[in-house]
């Protein structure tokens, strides 16, 4: 792999000195995604699609970025480089550089499915694709997302004709969007926790038409049981914060409510079947509609998923990353709110 290198900072392209979602700081970064494992701080500049500039200037302070668009091209000594749709969350792209005829892309994270409000995924043709493999085993397959939004929506309109508080826990960037943009806003009042109504006041104010959504630490004063649907991140379940709400139903939305036991080790009642990466189908199309040469692995079923591509006849191997895709763990909620203080 002579254009993209996995080095000790990030994935690096030596041509243009840069380097693609870097965890150690340097001077020019292309980013992805605005998720904290892509997106950190530290560096002198950024790059990354507009829709994740805001995003990254509210996680990080004032960092000096420049925002593209999906599709336009940038020069840097002889590189060119783009920013193309990954469907992952709002903002999310696959990084394309070519020099000289080869062409190679660092995806970041992906999903094949179109939400409706992250876009959807392009599948680029080039040398070497570098992917994650989050879900990469056979046992991943997602169902069709409007049967899960239909899930929600059942196990919300039973607990409010019970006079039960609905809670479901979804990141505050991406699956908490995902879910206010799809479920079904006649049911009830949808309340937000203050990190991701952060998160939907800056789309909203640069163009995204969310749905309307109740902040609770502001004016949000909820009765419980009127059934109200309360989204929160997975770093909220059994806080001071979640335990004052007495007839609470706890749900969570995420890939690994697929492995028997997740929902348990969450400490919630009830599991959706929701992610924002690709499945197994989803990666194995991806990367044969690429029709790269040379798979780089780089977080997730790394070994298994690169065997798995080796066997289909591709170079496929592992590099080693800090990035981490959908975790088993809850996230750190880097936004600091009045939430967090209740």
């Amino acid at each position: 792999m002579s254009l993209l290198k996995i080095s000790d900072r990030g994935i690096y392209c030596e041509q243009a000195d840069v380097y693609i979602d870097p965890w150690k700081p340097v001077e020019r970064a292309l980013i992805t995604h605005a998720h904290a494992d892509h997106s950190r701080k530290g560096h002198q500049k950024y790059m990354s699609h507009h829709d994740s500039v805001p995003i990254i200037k509210h996680r990080l302070g004032g960092v000096e970025i420049q925002g593209v668009e999906y599709g336009e091209q940038t020069k840097i000594n002889g590189v060119t480089f783009s920013f193309h749709p990954a469907g992952h969350i709002i903002g999310s792209a696959q990084i394309r550089a070519e020099y000289k005829g080869e062409i190679a892309v660092a995806s970041g994270d992906y999903k094949t499915e179109n939400d409706g409000i992250s876009g959807e995924i392009e599948a680029v043709k080039c040398h070497t694709f570098i992917t994650e493999s989050t879900f990469g085993l056979p046992v991943f397959r997602w169902q069709n997302q409007n049967l899960v939004y239909e899930e929600i929506n059942q196990w919300w309109r039973k607990n409010k004709s019970e006079g039960k508080l609905s809670v479901i826990s979804a990141y505050s960037l991406g699956k908490a969007q995902r879910l206010i943009q799809n479920l079904d806003h006649n049911i009830a009042t949808i309340y937000t926790h203050g990190a991701i109504e952060a998160i939907n006041k800056l789309f909203r104010k640069h163009g995204y038409n969310l749905p309307d959504t109740v902040h609770l630490g502001g004016n949000g004063k909820l009765k419980e049981e009127e059934g109200g649907l309360v989204i929160a991140p997975p770093a909220s379940i059994g806080t001071m914060w979640m335990k004052k709400y007495k007839t609470a139903q706890i749900a969570s939305a995420s890939g690994w409510m697929a492995m028997r036991g997740t929902r348990r080790r969450r400490g919630v009642d009830k599991g959706f079947v929701l992610s924002d990466h690709a499945d197994w189908d989803g990666l194995n199309t991806i990367i044969k509609e690429t029709e790269a040469e040379n798979v780089v692995v780089t977080h997730g079923y790394t070994d298994i998923f690169a065997r798995h591509l080796h066997e289909m006849g591709l170079n496929a191997y592992t590099a080693e990353t800090e990035y981490t895709g959908e975790t088993l763990e809850p996230e750190k909620t880097e936004e600091k709110t009045e939430d967090e203080a209740v």
